[in-house]
């Protein structure tokens, strides 16, 4: 099952990714400039600095993930890192600032893109990029190479019990990974096959969302179902706004 295609949302966020990147570095490229103009330059503000463009690529990286899984062109996720990279070489006036940055291209990745909705219980939707920062001036001579790598992943499982011929209560356990971390989802929303029709349960269905606060959720409804297979889909949005999906089918117990 494909998920709905949210292109403008996507661009809403990946816009509110760049004016916290840049406001970051922003800030912390001020405090370089105070402290040039006062003779106080130190080792501290030069490697917030630093950090502060670490810190911002993570975002951008964040904001193109949520564009593209929204329904985004993935092609615009180099367009982004460009303009970011554009974006750093202006700010810092007292020599250069160049942001490199390659994006991954092997599989599972495709221009630095991985979108996994699969059919067997995983889903995974990740962003991966080489950045390297190259920082020359009169204060100091900077080469600093990371890795940003962020993926949402979604794991689900189901079961399900006949309460009648054609009725079933069906369990579905859920999983919310960022960075092969638990997590929280901002929104769950659940399926189930019935012939060539995805249906979701609501409160007809007796539809239950138990949260258990870890990144670990039960969702439970009852259904009918004209055939023994039960498939069920789980799409999530986690809270960085990247959406994934994953489906299953449920094991009769």
């Amino acid at each position: 099952m494909k998920m709905r295609k949210r292109a403008n949302s996507g661009q809403i966020l990946l816009i509110a990714a760049f004016i916290m990147a840049s406001l970051l570095v922003s800030a912390q490229l001020y405090i370089l400039e105070v402290g040039k103009t006062s003779g106080e330059v130190e080792s501290d503000s030069l490697s917030d600095f630093i950090s502060s463009i670490q810190f911002g690529s993570r975002n951008v990286v964040i904001g193109s993930l949520a564009n593209v899984s929204n329904g985004g062109l993935s092609n615009t996720f180099e367009l982004n890192l460009r303009e970011w990279a554009a974006f750093i070489a202006n700010q810092y006036l007292y020599g250069k600032s160049i942001l490199y940055y390659t994006l991954r291209d092997t599989a599972p990745y495709s221009s630095g893109i991985w979108l996994d909705w699969s059919l067997n219980g995983y889903g995974a939707s990740s962003a991966c990029v080489n950045f390297t920062h190259r920082l020359s001036g009169l204060e100091a001579s900077v080469d600093h190479s990371y890795l940003t790598n962020i993926t949402t992943t979604l794991l689900i499982a189901s079961t399900n019990r006949r309460l009648s011929e054609n009725a079933m209560q069906v369990n579905v356990t859920i999983n919310v990974l960022n960075e092969a971390e638990p997590a929280l989802a901002k929104r769950i929303t659940l399926y189930y096959r019935v012939s060539n029709s995805w249906l979701i349960p609501d409160m007809a269905n007796n539809y239950t969302l138990l949260d258990y606060g870890n990144g670990t959720y039960l969702a439970s409804f009852v259904a009918t179902f004209p055939t023994e297979s039960v498939e069920v889909s789980a799409h999530i949005v986690d809270y960085r706004d990247i959406c994934v999906q994953a489906n299953t089918t449920s094991t009769e117990i």
